[in-house]
């Protein structure tokens, strides 16, 4: 554990969450998290001393400890909590015990979600789109964002700073010891984006689109955005929008995904051969071997591809067990627009095709070809069908 200390962001706003460095799981064991995240709070000092969104537990030590470089933490007046999710609210009850009379800002769902989570006699206010409280100088406009990513989720937006406070969207799981998008590299932030949105919000998509519209509607002026994980995005804001509405709207890049596993290769030369195929098309394609592969990665390369071919050798009359979770991952998240094929090896008997086909039907991909299955090894002959095969689904992106 590091502590950065407190961070002016805007004039009176500051940082004044955590960075975990160790963290390599999130969401239980679904979510790897390689490089790390950050539990971002933000503390604004005005005749009404507020704080927007809270830490984990085991780090609230470290967020009260950047607020007591600015101000007594007993002097916080309000707490604004945009989600209930413990790693933004679980530091709440001992901030409380240092500010047992502040007024907690949240949804009515939030409010409700609060009370299963912590139990005490707070002093809650429910708030909705369009509500506005004055700080002082400044004033703070409540925009709900139910689903984004559970029913309690809200936005705070800072009318005179122009800044947006959403929460889990927009976000990362990076840590830095820089906390802002243009002291870091744009790339590597853009590409856990990607992937936070994958693995976590593409199930809303629709949502999402609306969300943004709204927001856009209501002509908010945003020339900061600071997330709840990862880093704010002070130089580019627009940037991430722009992506969000891309991924949200799932169109697709002429780009295949292939996702195997094999039990004697044979599977594996089939995959390779298809892959020649596509590419001949001049379609993108990449190649992951599940079972050695981190999930979080394919479906982050799922969320902007066209198509997603699936493919097992049979064992026990069905798909290898590591693509039976994979697959159930990919159900859970629902991408859109997506088309799709399965293919394998069998020996004596079949049925890790068909498995996998009606487990994309039932995620809601489009199947475009009839499953492919060899017996045993591949031959030359075979291996052309394959190629083939790989093409004609390259003609079709």
């Amino acid at each position: 554990m590091i502590v950065l200390g407190a961070v002016e962001i805007k004039k009176g706003v500051y940082w004044v969450g955590a960075i975990d460095w160790d963290i390599r799981h999130f969401h239980g064991p679904s979510y790897h998290t390689p490089k790390g995240t950050t539990y971002n709070a933000y503390l604004i000092i005005d005749e009404k001393v507020t704080l927007v969104d809270i830490v984990d537990a085991d780090f609230v030590g470290v967020m009260l400890e950047n607020i007591k470089e600015i101000i007594d933490p007993s002097k916080i007046e309000y707490v604004i909590v945009n989600h209930v999710e413990p790693d933004h609210s679980g530091g709440f009850p001992k901030l409380m015990e240092y500010a047992p009379n502040a007024k907690v800002f949240c949804s009515k769902n939030g409010k409700d979600a609060m009370g299963h989570h912590y139990f005490g006699d707070y002093s809650y206010e429910v708030v909705k789109t369009g509500d506005v409280i004055s700080l002082g100088k400044n004033t703070i406009r409540f925009i709900e964002a139910p689903m984004l990513h559970w029913p309690d989720s809200m936005f705070s937006y800072i009318e005179e700073e122009s800044l947006l406070l959403p929460n889990d969207a927009f976000g990362q799981h990076l840590a830095s010891s820089k906390i802002f998008d243009d002291e870091n590299d744009l790339w590597e932030i853009m590409m856990e984006g990607k992937k936070y949105f994958a693995n976590i919000l593409m199930p809303f998509s629709p949502l999402i689109i609306k969300k943004i519209e709204e927001i856009v509607n209501m002509g908010l002026k945003i020339d900061m955005i600071a997330p709840s994980h990862g880093m704010i995005w002070r130089s580019h804001p627009e940037k991430i929008i722009e992506k969000y509405m891309e991924w949200a709207r799932a169109e697709g890049e002429r780009k295949a995904v292939i996702v195997y596993d094999t039990m004697w290769n044979s599977t594996e030369k089939m995959a390779r051969a298809i892959l020649d195929g596509l590419v001949s098309e001049g379609v993108a394609t990449r190649l992951y071997r599940v079972s050695i592969s981190d999930v979080n990665d394919i479906i982050t390369d799922v969320l902007d591809a066209k198509a997603v071919l699936v493919a097992s050798s049979t064992i026990n009359n069905t798909m290898i067990p590591n693509m039976a979770y994979f697959l159930e991952e990919l159900m859970g998240l629902k991408p859109k627009n997506k088309l799709g094929a399965s293919f394998g090896s069998y020996g004596w008997g079949k049925g890790a095709v068909a498995n996998i086909e009606k487990k994309l039907k039932e995620t809601g991909i489009q199947l475009v070809k009839e499953g492919l299955q060899i017996k045993y090894v591949p031959t030359e002959e075979d291996l052309k069908m394959c190629y083939d095969y790989g093409k004609e689904i390259g003609k079709l992106i």
